[in-house]
C-alpha cells in the first residue's frame, strides 16, 4: 500500500490521529507545516508575515512533491489548506493513498474554539463568527477533500473510535 496522507480542515484530528496511528505500527509521522518550518528554519506564522501567503504555497507544494518522491514508509498530515492550491490534490492522490477525516461545523467549532490561540489563520475571528468563517471555508475546501480516496467521518465519534477506523487501513 502507498503511503496514507490524512487530509481535511484544521481540528478535524489529522496531526493526533497520525501520531496515535504512526506509534501503534510503529511508523513515522511526517507533518507537512512541521517539515516546512524545520527546512525553512522559521514558524509558518513567520513565513506568512515575513514572506507572503504566495511565497508559503509555492514552497509547500515544492516540499510536498518531496515527501511525494521519498521510498520510505510514513505517514503524512497536511495542512488544511494544501488540497486546495495548485495541483496538491493531484499529487496526493497519485503519491498517497488519501483520507479526508471529515468534521461538520459543530464539531470543529466545538474543537477550534478551545484553542483560538494557537491557530493563525483563526485567532482573532470572534467567536461569534467563528462558526461562520468555519463554514465558508468548508463549503470552499470540500470539493478538493472529497476527491479523497477514502472518507472517515470523525464526526460524534471518540478518538479511539477515530483511530479504530484509521487503524482499518493498515491490518487490509
Amino acid at each position: 500500500m502507498k503511503n496514507i496522507a490524512l487530509i481535511g480542515y484544521m481540528g478535524s484530528g489529522k496531526s493526533t490521529l497520525a501520531k496515535i496511528v504512526g506509534e501503534s505500527h510503529n511508523i513515522p509521522v511526517v507533518d507537512l507545516d512541521s517539515f516546512i518550518e524545520e527546512s525553512e528554519g522559521m514558524t509558518i506564522s513567520e513565513i506568512f508575515r515575513l514572506k507572503g501567503e504566495i511565497f508559503f504555497r509555492k514552497i509547500e507544494s515544492k516540499y510536498l512533491q518531496e515527501l511525494a518522491l521519498r521510498s520510505d514508509r510514513f505517514i503524512l498530515s497536511v495542512g488544511g489548506g494544501t488540497p486546495v492550491y495548485g495541483n496538491n490534490m493531484e499529487l496526493l492522490s497519485n503519491s498517497f493513498t488519501t483520507v479526508y477525516l471529515r468534521a461538520n461545523v459543530p464539531t470543529l467549532y466545538k474543537r477550534l474554539s478551545k484553542n483560538k490561540h494557537s491557530r493563525p489563520l483563526i485567532r482573532s475571528v470572534s467567536d461569534e463568527n467563528l462558526a461562520e468563517f468555519i463554514g465558508k471555508h468548508l463549503f470552499e475546501r470540500s470539493p478538493f477533500y472529497e476527491k479523497s480516496q477514502i472518507l472517515i467521518d470523525v464526526n460524534n465519534k471518540s478518538l479511539k473510535e477515530s483511530v479504530l477506523e484509521l487503524n482499518t487501513l493498515f491490518n487490509e
